[in-house]
């Protein structure tokens, strides 16, 4: 995190306790529930990286600092560039109007920031993503630091000790992995078939395009509403195989 935009220095912070989303416990109200049926938002992945965390880092009316600083911003990107950030965005009328991005490693989405610019579109947007992580295989979905929003979505705080067991299981398949493709070379000089091994490694267990596949599948299959992408990620996020 950083102090302000312009500031020029980062620092870690380690939450004594922290929220995540448990992915079947997010909480759908009515409204939301209409909006996501109805597809009043278009929402797409990783179409826009770069404007999402821009969004993120705006200063608006209830926030005018932002812990997002220029090397952080960068620092993202590049993650994004080697496919391990991902982002969300909700779209209308062709103008991104919300949307979050985040670390995904392993089986854990690791939650970093979010905006919304009209009524319910961060709420759009993390429906898809727990739906997305859901069909994807994934198991943890770190929200860092409670808000009120993410406790109204269902988010709920836990200690560090029980954070680190959840992040543990979340990550026992990269583990297994990662020193198969690990370089005793410095970073820059890792080949890309050793970088495109790295990152796949980090990817091990979860399978973002997962959500995807199966809005293509479904559209392709029937023309009919029930085939809707909104209906099919209410299903997504209530259906327990």
């Amino acid at each position: 995190m950083a102090d302000s935009r312009e500031d020029k220095e980062s620092f870690w912070v380690e939450p004594q306790h922290r929220a995540i989303l448990p992915l079947d416990q997010f909480h759908v109200s009515k409204s939301l529930a209409k909006t996501i049926r109805q597809d009043r938002f278009e929402v797409t992945t990783d179409r826009d990286f770069a404007a999402v965390i821009r969004c993120c880092a705006e200063s608006v009316e209830n926030r005018q600092e932002t812990w997002i600083n220029n090397d952080i911003e960068n620092a993202f990107i590049e993650l994004h560039r080697m496919g391990l950030a991902h982002s969300v965005e909700c779209w209308r009328e062709g103008k991104l109007v919300g949307g979050l991005y985040g670390l995904a490693i392993g089986k854990a989405y690791f939650g970093e920031s979010m905006f919304s610019r009209v009524t319910d579109a961060s709420k759009v947007a993390m429906a898809w993503l727990v739906a997305r992580m859901r069909v994807g295989g994934y198991a943890l979905l770190d929200c860092q630091f409670m808000t009120e929003h993410l406790q109204s979505l269902g988010a709920i705080e836990i200690s560090q000790k029980r954070y680190l067991e959840l992040l543990s299981v979340a990550l026992a398949e990269v583990r297994n992995q990662v020193s198969t493709v690990a370089s005793p070379s410095p970073l820059p000089s890792v080949s890309a078939a050793g970088a495109a091994g790295a990152v796949s490694a980090l990817s091990a267990g979860s399978d973002w395009g997962a959500l995807d596949r199966l809005l293509a599948e479904s559209s392709l299959g029937s023309s009919s509403e029930a085939s809707s992408p909104g209906k099919l990620i209410l299903h997504s996020l209530t259906h327990t195989s």
